[in-house]
């Protein structure tokens, strides 16, 4: 007998829980470097395609306002959402660029951006990525099963292991949450850190300049209260510790640029 449209989905999302459960541990550490960036008056930009994009703009909504205990709100922006800039950008440069450019805007050395993808492969998040290289912002990805394109530009990524993109972008929610959670948890201790650092080389996070364990660090911010809150990393997505630039293929669901459940 074949399987109900319900029992379906919820095997596949059950398929998908024990690899992304490896995959995630990398999000503690990229909250305490995110809480870090933050509390020193860093930016965190976000950008996704369709669902991608609501998913964009609801992990912003959660830094901006809390997820718990109220806190000092964190600069997050959501790039989909200035909807005059990004028609007008796209009407101008073209589609591909309604993210590249305004991140050369917002972005500054030092901050981060976080792009959201099931395909790991829109024309418009790869071209931020460049540009984010070119002005020394950071960048971080949730995509799909990697290899993929974005994986390979990233400096890390959080690729959801399975081919099914519904599960992907569901599985990216709870990697938002998450990520608050670890952001939150890290705020009272990150204010005790160095307030100046060297910028760091290309993959290297907190962790690694400072000698610490973002885990450890996050989960001991949850018994404090600093004056910005209250209350090991493994392999990157595509396999390797930094990423390089090589050539790749397309993301498991075979699609190019994103469509609404993209």
């Amino acid at each position: 007998m074949s399987l109900s449209h319900l029992d379906s989905h919820l095997a596949n999302l059950a398929a998908a829980l024990l690899p992304y459960r490896q995959a995630a541990e990398r999000l503690s550490t990229w909250g305490t470097e995110l809480a870090w960036t933050l509390a020193r008056g860093g930016r965190l930009l976000v950008a996704g395609n369709g669902g991608s994009a609501a998913e964009a703009q609801h992990l912003t909504a959660e830094l901006v306002g809390k997820l718990h205990d109220d806190r000092q709100p964190l600069s997050a922006i959501a790039l989909h959402a200035e909807t005059s800039a990004l028609t007008a950008i796209g009407n101008d440069y073209g589609y591909d660029h309604i993210y590249a450019r305004q991140v050369r805007a917002h972005g500054r050395p030092g901050d981060i951006l976080l792009l959201m993808s099931t395909s790991g492969a829109s024309p418009n998040l790869l071209h931020a990525t460049h540009a984010a290289r070119d002005t020394g912002v950071r960048t971080w990805a949730f995509t799909g099963p990697a290899p993929n394109p974005l994986a390979e530009l990233c400096d890390d990524t959080l690729a959801v292991p399975s081919p099914d993109s519904q599960v992907v972008q569901e599985l990216h929610l709870v990697s938002s949450h998450l990520l608050c959670e670890y952001v939150e948890q890290a705020l009272p201790l990150v204010r005790d850190l160095p307030r100046m650092a060297p910028p760091a080389p290309r993959g290297v996070g907190l962790a690694d300049r400072f000698g610490l364990d973002g885990r450890a660090l996050a989960a001991a911010g949850s018994h404090g209260h600093g004056a910005n809150g209250h209350s090991p990393n493994g392999l990157n997505g595509n396999g390797r510790g930094t990423n390089g630039h090589g050539a790749n293929g397309h993301g498991s669901n075979g699609r190019g640029a994103e469509g609404v459940a993209s």
